[in-house]
């Protein structure tokens, strides 16, 4: 059973950017855009909606596995050189892809059967948003997950921001103002995902879902994951990340003894200013609300107030367009920017998701 023309049908077109099957009362949605490790385009987002909503419906469907073509990773996040076209003109584009994108993830959130996301290779961004809700998250030791939109004037979307405020003490602050990638055994202490199976048996794997179920496979595939070497270092992560800002935070970062913690410093300094302290603002929010839907309502108003900052275009220019890896962030410095310009990013919109 092959959904992909029935959902052509709805008003995608043709597209073979997502493919589905069903095996064995397993239906398989593989994200197919290998050579941008599987970045989503708005395509992709309606087709994989509408493919999870026909199979929660489903009684031949007894569980979901999404996986992504090629060898380099699940899905690299977002197609962001189209949010720079669309933000350098009338942001409309933007965002109707994010709402679309922002619905899907908490639709995956509340999924009712099993929806395994194989989480193998690079899962950054949007990929995290398609898989880290997911009710079975299974990593390998290939995994390079990361939420890394401080790097290009963006801030931390698709829910991610609800899992990086619930990681254990500092962590998920770190991650966040960072943006550094983190490995399997670090995703699955930060509370990204479950399960670690080795690379080179997942398609084992997925074989015995198929023929035996999802518990017995789990039970023949996964096992314990290595320490998380992110986990061994929070005392210095819960010291230096307590600060009321993040110039607190770098200042605490540079003042400590540890190398890694000076290296962190270092790091963060190259981020947007007004993305580090909006991320900041956005992952202590999150902390205090109750659901993903809620973070994702507050996902929409950041992103849509970020298509009306410099910070976006100039940090994707300077990434993907240009590539000369030098952005001018305005305000230039953490110490520029105010209170007010932090507090316009939360303001309710005109479209505000609803749920």
């Amino acid at each position: 059973m092959d959904l992909s023309k029935d959902l052509s049908k709805t008003g995608n077109g043709g597209s073979d950017e997502v493919l589905t099957r069903v095996d064995g009362g397993v239906g398989v949605v593989t994200l197919n855009r290998p050579k941008a490790i599987n970045s989503l385009t708005h395509t992709m987002v309606g087709l994989l909606s509408r493919v999870l909503t026909s199979w929660e419906s489903d009684d031949a469907v007894r569980a979901v596995v999404l996986d992504g073509a090629g060898d380099r990773g699940l899905c690299a996040g977002g197609d962001v050189v189209a949010v720079y076209h669309s933000a350098r003109s009338d942001g409309v584009e933007a965002r109707r892809f994010w709402r679309e994108e922002y619905l899907l993830n908490g639709q995956i959130g509340r999924f009712a059967k099993p929806y395994v996301a194989l989480m193998d290779g690079i899962v950054m961004g949007g990929g995290v948003g398609v898989s880290a809700h997911a009710n079975t998250r299974v990593v390998t030791d290939t995994s390079k997950v990361a939420m890394p939109e401080v790097g290009i004037g963006f801030i931390p979307d698709v829910g991610g921001v609800y899992l990086l405020s619930r990681a254990p003490g500092a962590l998920g602050l770190h991650a966040a103002l960072t943006g550094a990638p983190f490995s399997g055994p670090d995703a699955i202490a930060l509370g990204f995902a479950d399960h670690l199976v080795p690379h080179d048996q997942l398609a084992a794997f997925n074989q015995a879902i198929v023929t035996d179920g999802l518990d017995s496979a789990l039970a023949s595939y996964a096992i314990e994951p290595p320490p998380s070497a992110l986990a061994t270092q929070r005392d210095w992560i819960d010291q230096c990340y307590a600060g009321d800002s993040v110039a607190d935070i770098v200042a605490a970062l540079r003042e400590h003894p540890t190398a890694a913690a000076n290296d962190a410093a270092d790091v963060i300094a190259t981020r947007s200013p007004i993305a580090l302290s909006v991320t900041l603002e956005a992952v202590r929010r999150a902390a205090s609300l109750e659901k993903l839907e809620d973070v994702l309502v507050q996902d929409y108003r950041v992103s849509s107030a970020s298509l009306r900052s410099h910070d976006l275009v100039e940090g994707i220019r300077a990434q993907l367009i240009d590539k000369d890896r030098n952005p001018k962030w305005s305000p230039a410095t953490l110490d520029a920017v105010t209170t007010a310009d932090v507090d316009a990013y939360f303001a309710p919109v005109d479209d505000d998701v609803s749920f």
